[in-house]
């Protein structure tokens, strides 16, 4: 009786998705665009780091030359700060153009269908309780270090709280990312590819 009624819900018996599969498929579509948009900011980081990063260096050998100290803490925060910012804006963006590195030489060698499989048990088994744990694990820590205003140790250092609370941001913007994927994922092994978006990430698998 359960999973009939299981089965009516979720519409398992047929080629149509139920209103449970299309709220599922908005989610599916907002996160990706949120993916998108986060990504772009991602891209934009990189060119003040960059900028960031020669003036340190820079300034650091105009000083040996010199003999005088040119650069300060604050400048060598800023470049590790946008430099943490490109990796946590980018977490979604990485994992939804599935261009993130993978370690596994078997799952290369699989056809499509069975890398589908391994992708839904890995969300649900390993990336979604990974990005919960991540956020549970941070939320305290980050509380902490905004209701003391943290600062850096260093002289000219910067504040610490904003970009420490970007670490929740980051394990937050992959969990909903991951939420997208496991939806696609299903989608796909029900035969429901036409609601879902599977153009351009056949991107050759990463494996390091």
């Amino acid at each position: 009786m359960g999973l009939a009624i299981f089965a009516t819900r979720w519409h398992i018996d047929s080629d149509q998705p139920g209103p449970v599969m299309r709220a599922a498929f908005v989610f599916e579509r907002a996160a990706d665009r949120f993916a998108e948009w986060t990504g772009s900011i991602s891209k934009w980081v990189v060119i003040p780091t960059v900028v960031v990063g020669f003036v340190n260096v820079g300034l650091r050998y105009v000083g040996e030359l010199t003999g005088k100290r040119l650069t300060n803490n604050s400048l060598i925060e800023t470049q590790w700060y946008l430099y943490s910012l490109i990796f946590l804006f980018g977490f979604a963006y990485i994992l939804k153009h599935g261009i993130n590195v993978r370690v596994d030489f078997w799952f290369a060698n699989q056809n499509q269908r069975r890398k589908t499989w391994i992708d839904l048990i890995g969300h649900l088994l390993a990336l979604i309780p990974f990005c919960v744990i991540g956020i549970w694990v941070s939320w305290r820590p980050v509380l902490n270090s905004w209701d003391l205003r943290e600062t850096s140790p260093d002289p000219d250092g910067l504040l610490r709280y904003p970009i420490k609370a970007m670490i929740i941001v980051g394990f937050v913007l992959l969990l909903i990312q991951a939420i997208a994927e496991l939806i696609r994922v299903i989608a796909i092994l029900r035969g429901l590819e036409g609601y879902v978006e599977i153009e351009g990430r056949d991107t050759k698998v990463r494996v390091e």
